[in-house]
């Protein structure tokens, strides 16, 4: 299978999915923005990952790919093709297909609880609380059609379905020691004394069960957006 990603960032990259996704046996390619703007075909693809990064979503003026990058999300989910988008990919998912963008009350840095929404039907059962990463200061509608799937106390829509095969989290499941080290270390200036923002130390002191426990639930998001057909 063939999974494409789309980067914005060089601090903000696959982390646990690339493992997850290469013993799976995908072959992966990408478009890292910040080095060119190409995009591949959608039918051409069997997966699309769109990762986080600082930029808003509505900052076209200074990142002209973005409108490009939205018309491209939208594209692959029309025609049919399993999306996960992670913090900024989320929230590309939800302007992309209609929904607002914008900024959120509070900011929400660190290791904090989301807790399952209760829903019906065929959508990805979330465990009813979890301790997961977060590293946002935007938030989102929910495009129409979508199923709230998990929400925080700082932030009402941490993670959606929209229809089958489309996922956005608002937060990070695929954080290593590695990448939370990377977020610190290029986004530290963000770490400003707040309710919902932890110090750099609560933030690195997460041990290896915090890290695996995330990465299991990332794991299991894409074996289920990755799921045969039902016949």
């Amino acid at each position: 299978m063939h999974t494409h990603y789309l980067q914005h960032v060089p601090f903000e990259g696959l982390g646990s999915i690339a493992t997850w996704l290469e013993t799976a046996g995908h072959r992966l390619s990408h478009t890292r923005f910040y080095e060119t703007a190409a995009l591949p075909d959608p039918a051409s693809i069997d997966l699309l990952v769109v990762m986080g990064g600082p930029m808003s979503i509505n900052d076209e003026a200074e990142f002209p790919w973005l409108a490009a990058e939205k018309r491209f999300i939208r594209a692959v989910i029309e025609a049919g093709k399993p999306v996960l988008g992670i913090c900024l990919g989320a929230q590309l998912i939800a302007g992309a297909m209609g929904a607002a963008v914008y900024r959120n009350p509070l900011k929400e840095i660190g290791w904090w609880a989301v807790q399952a929404e209760n829903t019906s039907g065929d959508v990805f059962p979330f465990p009813p609380t979890a301790t997961v990463f977060h590293w946002h200061g935007e938030t989102f509608d929910l495009p129409p059609g979508a199923v709230r799937l998990a929400r925080s106390e700082a932030c009402a829509n941490q993670a959606f379905q929209l229809g089958e095969r489309v996922i956005g989290l608002q937060f990070h499941l695929e954080t290593t020691p590695a990448s939370a080290q990377a977020i610190v270390s290029h986004c530290g200036d963000e770490l400003v004394p707040a309710t919902w923002i932890q110090s750099e130390t609560d933030i690195l002191a997460a041990d290896a069960a915090q890290f695996s426990a995330i990465n299991g639930l990332m794991g299991a998001i894409l074996a289920y957006l990755l799921r045969p057909a039902a016949t």
